[in-house]
Parts: structure tokens; sequence; C-alpha cells
């Protein structure tokens, strides 16, 4: 009878938890490593093209796998707290899915599945992003890692252009800073540099206003972007600019309707207006060039986008395989090469090239991604009282406008963003909040 009791007593005692495991759900668990782990992810983000150059795509590859495990491990310790109400974005699934089928008919299935697992490994990060961090802790994150890269980048174009006055070749600095630009910093290229630039700059003033940042912070940091969009020298992001500081006007005069009624009037007048001025800028495209002095940039593109569009009826409907980056020994992107005259990492235009992998389908899916976005982040930020809601459209706009010339938002950096805001907005204006909840299982006793 003791024995049975004993028994009984040392079975219903809990298993000890082993030291390391506590430590490790510690750890995941802890708002200081999500910070830290979040800063790591967007720094890495921006940062691809200069880890490659330095320690090539193997080594890239390895931190992101790295972040990877650590995300993974941090979202499984913070599940219980998200706040997500059903599946991820169906418009950001299907165009994500509809990559990954390309792997079937692709003519370089390897490099289609390679670049597919390396299309899901940003959207896992930003999906991270956009579920365990709240928006002001997100712009709070990529707003510090801006002012470091921003800051970086504008000390080794003076090192390199007024100090040594020679160029850093492995990070692809060529020390232009003496005359007057154009500069790319540690992004690449100068259309790079810009893009960062305008996205810093809108998240440094959402920080300054809803206080995140003093004033004197607030005020360094656009001043870095300033100068960086300046040396930049980029006439696309120049437009650029003048499209988002257009959109920041309308979108806080929006604010600041109180009438739902009269807010809707002026969304139908701003949409119509800005269709008008879309429509009067492709006709008058080539003074605006001109004035912009932008023939050479035109001229690069121009020659890529003719060689893509003749490609494109070859797969009309499918595409030739999703790759993201090109890979200048693969058919048709060595063809474009040998007929351009120059190596090309894109297609300089994220829509033809997506229409060139993935077909009319893909582009299709492309379009929905971007529409369904921009359409809920812009009401969000013109009805929340919030300003933080204000980030997403701003940064979209910027990604999709500067999509025209660049391929950007297919990969790396704007990918992730461009995740994010989806995630974001999805989970603000869904339509699965409009689906009757499940009803609560009940007792049967």
């Amino acid at each position: 009878m003791n024995t049975d009791e004993g028994s009984d007593i040392r079975m219903a005692q809990p298993r000890r938890v082993p030291q390391w495991f506590a430590l490790t759900r510690a750890l995941f668990e802890s708002a200081k490593f999500s910070r830290a782990l979040s800063l790591c992810i967007v720094g890495v983000a921006f940062l691809t093209t200069a880890i490659r150059d330095v320690i090539g795509w193997p080594g890239l590859i390895g931190v992101l796998g790295a972040l990877v495990v650590l995300a993974a491990g941090s979202f499984i310790a913070h599940w219980p707290a998200i706040e997500w109400h059903g599946l991820l974005p169906v418009s950001l699934l299907l165009f994500v899915g509809w990559c990954a089928v390309s792997v079937i008919w692709s003519v370089y299935q390897w490099a289609t599945l390679a670049a597919v697992l390396y299309q899901v490994l940003f959207a896992f990060l930003a999906v991270y992003l956009a579920l365990v961090r709240d928006a002001i802790q997100i712009v709070r994150v990529i707003g510090d890692v801006l002012r470091v890269l921003l800051t970086a980048s504008l000390a080794l174009e003076v090192l390199s252009g007024l100090l040594i006055d020679m160029p850093i070749k492995f990070l692809g600095i060529a020390g232009n800073l003496a005359h007057g630009g154009p500069i790319s910093g540690l992004f690449g290229s100068r259309n790079q540099l810009g893009l960062v630039a305008l996205i810093a700059a809108v998240t440094f003033i959402i920080e300054w206003r809803t206080k995140s940042v003093s004033l004197l912070m607030a005020s360094f940091s656009v001043l870095v972007a300033a100068l960086c969009l300046v040396f930049s020298s980029s006439p696309v992001i120049a437009i650029m600019l003048v499209i988002v500081v257009l959109a920041s006007a309308a979108l806080f005069g929006l604010r600041h309707i109180r009438s739902e009624r009269w807010r809707f009037y002026v969304q139908i007048v701003l949409g119509v207006f800005s269709t008008a001025v879309a429509v009067l800028a492709f006709i008058f495209r080539a003074p605006i060039i001109d004035l912009l002095h932008g023939e050479s940039v035109i001229t690069v593109r121009y020659d890529v986008w003719i060689q893509i569009w003749h490609l494109i009826p070859t797969n009309p409907l499918l595409g030739w395989g999703w790759i993201g980056f090109w890979r200048g020994s693969l058919p048709p992107y060595s063809l474009i090469n040998a007929a351009t005259g120059a190596p090309h990492a894109n297609g300089l235009n994220a829509f033809l090239d997506v229409w060139l992998q993935v077909g009319l389908v893909g582009f299709l899916l492309f379009l929905l991604l971007l529409g369904l976005a921009m359409f809920r982040s812009w009401l969000l930020g013109s009805n929340k009282r919030s300003v933080i809601y204000a980030w997403p459209p701003l940064v979209l706009i910027a990604l999709i406008g500067t999509a025209m010339a660049e391929s950007t938002i297919l990969y790396d950096g704007g990918w992730m963003l461009l995740v994010i805001c989806t995630v974001k907005a999805s989970q603000g204006m869904s339509w699965r909040q409009a689906l009757p909840a499940a009803p609560e299982p009940t007792d049967a006793g």
C-alpha cells in the first residue's frame, strides 16, 4: 500500500524542465531579443548589395539562414500574444504561390527553385516583423537602421571622394562626392540610395510626429536623408520625391476632414485628379525627362525594355519562370545583355520584369497585390486617427512609383517593405473580418 502511494506521488510530480531549454525560451520571449533581431533583419535586408560584394552569395545566404532560424524561434515564443485573425493576405499568397508554381514550366528550374526560396525567405522575415512588432515599433526599427546606414554611406563617400580621393571598389563607391555626385553609398547604385533616402525621410518624419524621437534627432536624420537625396542625383527619385510630397499633402489633408461624406467625395476627386496627372505626365514625358536631365537614364532603360517586350510573346501567359535577380549566363537574360551591350541584374521595371518571368497571370496577380495593399493602406491612413497609419501608403507610393524604373520592389529590402505594408494593411482592413465568428464550443456536461 505504501509502495503504491509513493509511486503515485512520484508520478504526480511534474518533470523538471532542462535549464538550457528554460534559458532559450526566456531569450526568445525577451522584448530586447525581438528588437535586436528586428534591427538585424532590417539591416541585412537593406545591405544585401554590400554583403554580396564583401562575402558573396554564400555568405549572404548563411546570414539570412541564421536570421530565419532565430525568427522562427521568436515567432513560436510570441505566438500566443500575436493578434492575428486569419491567414495571410490572399493576394500575397496567390502571387508568391504562382511564382513557386512556375518552377514546373521554368526553362531554368533549379534557378527558379533557388529564387523562390530566396523570395519566401524574405517574405517570412517580413511577416515576422509585421506580426511580432506593432506599427510604431516597425517604424522605429526601420528608422534606427536607415539612420545608421545613410550616415555611414555619407561618411564613406566623404572618405572616398574628399579625403583619400579614390574609389572604394569592393563597396562600389566611385568617390564622386567632390564632383557633386552621383553617389551610391552602401546601396550599390544612385537610384537605390535615393529610394532608401526617400523612404527614410518619410520614416523620420513619422517618427517625429509620433514623438518617438526628439526634434534634434529627427532634424539630423532628415538632413542626412536630404543630403543623400541631393547627391544621389537620381532623376527617377527626383520625380518620386515630388509625388510623395503631393501624396503626403493629400493624405494629411484628408485626415483633417471630419465628415465621412465629404472625405469620400474628396477621395473620388483625388483619384480622378491623380489619373489625369499621370496621363499628362505620360503625354509630356519627353519635356519632363529633358528638364531633369534624365536622357541617359531613360535611354539605358528603353533599350532593356524593348528587348523584354520582344521576348514576352515567347511565353506570354506563363512566362519563362521566376528568377528574381537576373542570371546573365541563362537565357533569355544572356540574350538581353548581349543585345544591350551591358550586364543587367534586373529589367529596370518591376512590371515588365514580372511579366517576363511569370507571364500575364503573374503580372495580373502582382497588380492585384499592389492594388489591394495600396487601397487598404490609403484608406487606413486617411481614416485612422494615429499618424502611424500614414507610413504604409507613403512607403508603398515610393516603392510602386520607383517600380516603373527599377525592380527593387521584387526582392531584398523592397520586397520586405511591400510584404510588411501588405500584411499590416490586411490586419486593419480584411474581408475576413466581415465573416461570422465561429461559435464558441459548449460544455456538454
